[in-house]
């Protein structure tokens, strides 16, 4: 609530407001003519060009006066030869009034933008109001409102008896104008401020704002003046809008309008007082307000606005509030500030580490990853003042194999090595000649390590590169496994050593703890996976995200499928939909449940955070914690970080492509994975919903009921798509509903038997053979809907309403995403794989819980269902003990973390 100062004052300006556009838009403009009208809605900038004279004088460092100046110039006078041309030619009470009333109307609405410059003059008074109307935004908008409709309803209320007119006269004009006008102004506001908002967000504020902004007044004044230069039939028989006529159509609402613009034009005869000056008195009085609004609105034009701005930054008032100067106006103290707040920003390095985790990634994959990289380090340079450092690491998971004289570097290992030297010679190659020598091989270090081995790379731009090679008899593999390396090593050990050395050198703890926030603050790790393929563009999006909103713990970009193939067909159009719909429903109502590990970004403080990072290095010892932590271990991750309160957001415009499973087996593996993974996750979040709401604010109640709903539409799937199927039978072959929900029922429960006795590969080839029937059951249910409407000629049915709002459903988003709009041609096999995805699969998914095969691709050896491997006791001992056989306290310190860190 605003206080009692604030209320008053606020009460005071929006009764001037209020007053201003009251009189201004009832009483006095339908005395005017239609040229008048539009163009003296410029003047209304009147006391902003004022308040930039007075700021301007009081600021320390001066600005050129002279635009403002010729601003408040110009509106002067317009309202000069507003005066001449009406009183010069009609002197009657009644004009005099009406020219009174429609300036001093603009001087009160032109009050509505003091706060704008409240903060710039240097009273204590105005700025505690400012600072107070800033808490409390909602209330104080509430009551501007409230004030308006009052003042608005109170003018009425004395004008119609005091002009002589009847109430039934208010009431007809109410039923035909107003509601209409109502809800055009409604849509119009929302519209203009939405697009206002996108156009300063993306750095478009000149082409896509302030010169529409010039133009509008111009080009509904055009609109209106052609019909008057055409001459409509019977445009001078019409004496009154609204008394002897009632439109019906369209046209005929047109003709009217039209009409009675030209009405108002010719009953001041300006052609009769064109040889007097009428007419030149018209148009110079336009003018001068119109190049007095350009003025007093052109410092916005050499704004500087930073990319995704906070829209609060961006705007004083809310967006229910109408006029369109209002949206015109940006806060320059808040700017201000804000500009201040990220210079200081600017000066503070942000350093990101690029992990990805590799298993038996292909030659091709490795290569787009590493292509990506070493794009990402030619980038650097050619932004000298970026403030934003990169290092890369890649995590390789069973790197050995077993020789008789030790363990050596496996094929994968060595494929890498190739992938880095082709690579690296291609980028490092500046002169464009065919005639010069071979560019030389990338210096590397070879690092032995108690994980195994490591690879150092200095790029050709100066960034480093790790490879860090594990051996899974030595430490634990797994992709969650490697995700806590490179966490405990950039976090733990890169991040906080030199923090721990200063505290132990005895330094003042207040000014260590300080800067070790800041830094983590300041530190992102790009999570990505071994075929991640991404430009520069999309990680400086995510970057910005971060950077911009400090309580965004984790940012994820959008997923592109790659691959060939009826089974990419249908993730791609997947992929696109859940983008669509789902990640940007999450995005705007909450938070993303789920910021995918193949390329997302997240901050350090985030994961340092209360129960994140420690939590994510439990081991799993129950059957649904195994569930949870291993088989989406990107998904639990999120979940640590909503749980404490950090935002995950989606940023559509950072494009990243990754390679989709083209087999029907291994897309079964992989969302065998993610479907038990996500229910658990939903339900642990759900479970700690109450506590969430209170420390996520982004976490509300309505959001967490949508969560519900969706989650209860997930468990009911199967038993809708039975349903689906039974009725795809009474269409095609019709038989009772009771047959027909049997054989809807039988094969799913035969199938679900099956899977408990029959080996994985079996189970898989079975639901590939029932996929292919259902298939063909639901192409026969399309066309026996689509005939059953042409039977009854009528789309007014069940089965008709749903196939059209789907069908409706997705082209109008795909529509509002043109670049993806063809991905709807994939929608078909989408469709027709529906009782495969969502009735078998889900069967699949529920009976082969405990096998951990990865799903994109198969291992060469029978995984063990079992969480993680046992590290090696000798090994253990040897970091506990401090054992000689390691060589080196620094070679302890550079082991990642294991189950042995706190000892250590």
């Amino acid at each position: 609530m605003p206080s009692k100062k604030t209320i008053f004052w606020v009460l005071g300006c929006e009764f001037l407001v209020g007053l201003g556009a009251a009189v201004l838009t009832i009483v006095a403009m339908p005395h005017f003519d239609i040229v008048t009208n539009v163009m003296i809605l410029n003047s209304v900038s009147i006391l902003s060009a004022v308040f930039q004279v007075v700021a301007d004088c009081l600021a320390k460092e001066r600005k050129c006066l002279m635009v403002p100046v010729c601003s408040i110039f110009l509106i002067v006078t317009g309202y000069v030869l507003f005066v001449i041309n009406y009183l010069a030619f009609e002197s009657s009470l009644e004009t005099k009034i009406s020219v009174g009333l429609a300036i001093g109307g603009t001087i009160c609405v032109s009050v509505n933008w003091w706060e704008s410059y409240s903060t710039l003059f240097n009273v204590s008074f105005l700025k505690e109001i400012s600072r107070d109307i800033a808490q409390s935004r909602n209330m104080v908008s509430i009551i501007s409102s409230l004030i308006r409709i009052l003042i608005t309803s109170a003018v009425i209320a004395g004008y119609v008896p005091l002009s002589g007119q009847e109430w039934k006269s208010v009431k007809l004009v109410f039923e035909t104008v107003v509601i209409a006008l109502v809800a055009i102004q409604i849509i119009s506001s929302a519209l203009c401020r939405w697009f206002v908002v996108l156009a300063c967000k993306m750095r478009a504020v000149r082409c896509s704002f302030i010169v529409p902004m010039y133009l509008a007044s111009i080009t509904v004044l055009a609109g209106f003046l052609v019909p008057h230069i055409v001459r409509l039939p019977e445009s001078n028989q019409t004496s009154t809008c609204f008394e002897n006529f009632q439109p019906k159509s369209s046209d005929e609402w047109l003709h009217l309008i039209l009409t009675d613009v030209i009405r108002t034009l010719n009953a001041r005869d300006i052609v009769i007082h064109m040889k007097t000056g009428g007419l030149a008195c018209l148009g110079c009085s336009a003018l001068s307000w119109w190049l007095g609004l350009i003025l007093s609105s052109i410092y916005i034009w050499y704004l500087k606005i930073h990319r995704i701005e906070r829209t609060q930054d961006l705007f004083v008032r809310p967006m229910y509030e109408g006029a369109f100067m209002e949206q015109s106006m940006l806060l320059n103290t808040r700017f201000e500030i804000r500009k201040r707040i990220k210079e200081k920003r600017a000066k503070e390095i942000i350093r990101v580490f690029l992990c990805a985790t590799m298993w038996h990634e292909s030659y091709d994959e490795m290569m787009k990853i590493i292509i990506s990289m070493f794009r990402l380090d030619n980038y650097s340079p050619k932004h000298k003042n970026s403030d934003v450092q990169f290092e890369f690491h890649i995590y390789f998971d069973d790197a050995f194999k077993d020789v008789d004289n030790g363990r050596h570097a496996n094929e994968y290992a060595e494929s890498i090595v190739d992938v880095i030297k082709e690579v690296y010679t291609i980028f490092s190659e500046e002169d464009p000649c065919i005639f010069k020598q071979k560019a030389a091989l990338p210096p590397q270090k070879i690092i032995n390590t108690p994980y195994g081995g490591r690879l150092e790379y200095t790029l050709p731009k100066g960034n480093l590169m790790m490879i860090h090679f594990k051996d899974k008899t030595l430490i634990r593999h797994k992709k969650r496994w490697s995700q806590i390396m490179y966490l405990y090593y950039i976090l733990g050990w890169r991040l906080n050593r030199q923090y721990f050395k200063e505290f132990e050198e005895g330094k003042e703890l207040e000014s260590i703890e300080e800067r070790q926030k800041k830094e983590s603050e300041n530190t992102y790790i790009l999570a990505l996976d071994g075929d991640t393929d991404f430009q520069p563009s999309a990680v400086m999006l995510l970057i910005d995200r971060l950077k911009l909103y400090p309580d965004v713990g984790a940012a994820c970009g959008r997923i592109h499928p790659t691959g060939t193939g009826p089974m990419v067909w249908y993730q791609k159009f997947e992929y696109a939909v859940g983008h669509w719909l789902q990640k940007t429903a999450e995005h705007v109502f909450g938070c993303v449940l789920c910021s995918p590990g193949c390329f997302s970004l997240f901050r350090g403080a985030a994961l340092m955070d209360d129960n994140v990072m420690k939590r994510y290095t439990t081991k799993a010892s129950e059957a649904s914690q195994y569930v949870q932590y291993d088989q989406g271990e990107d998904r639990w991750l999120c979940t640590l970080l909503l749980q404490q309160g950090w935002r995950v957001e989606y940023n559509a415009a950072s494009d990243a492509y990754t390679k989709a499973p083209q087999e029907f087996k291994e897309f079964y593996n992989q969302r065998r994975r993610w479907g038990p993974s996500t229910l658990a996750n939903t339900i642990d979040l759900l479970g700690s919903g109450a506590l969430t709401s209170q420390k996520n604010s982004s976490i509300s109640k309505p959001f967490l009921l949508y969560q519900i709903i969706s989650m209860a539409a997930s468990i009911l799937g199967p038993a809708s798509i039975c349903l689906m199927i039974a009725g795809s039978f009474v269409f095609i072959f019709n038989m009772d509903v009771n047959v027909a929900l049997i054989l809807g029922i039988v094969p799913p429960t035969v199938f679900l038997i099956l899977c408990f006795k029959l080996k994985s590969d079996t189970q898989i080839t079975i639901a590939a053979i029932m996929s292919v029937l259902y298939a063909f059951l639901m192409v026969g249910t399309v066309l026996s809907i689509i005939g059953d409407l042409v039977r009854q000629q009528t789309f007014m049915t069940p089965s008709g309403l749903f196939l059209i709002c789907i069908v409706a459903l997705y082209l109008i988003t795909a529509a509002l995403h043109p670049q993806e709009f063809s991905l709807v041609i994939y929608g078909l096999v989408y469709f027709l794989c529906i009782p495969s995805g969502y009735l078998l699969l889900i069967i699949y998914s529920i009976v082969n819980m405990n096998n951990v095969t990865w799903g994109t691709r198969e291992s060469g050896s029978k995984a063990k269902a079992t969480a993680v491997n046992t590290i090696k006791k000798k090994f253990m001992n040897a970091i506990c003990c401090k054992c000689p056989c390691l060589e080196s306290k620094d070679q302890i310190e550079e082991m990642l973390p294991t189950e042995t860190i706190t000892q250590r």
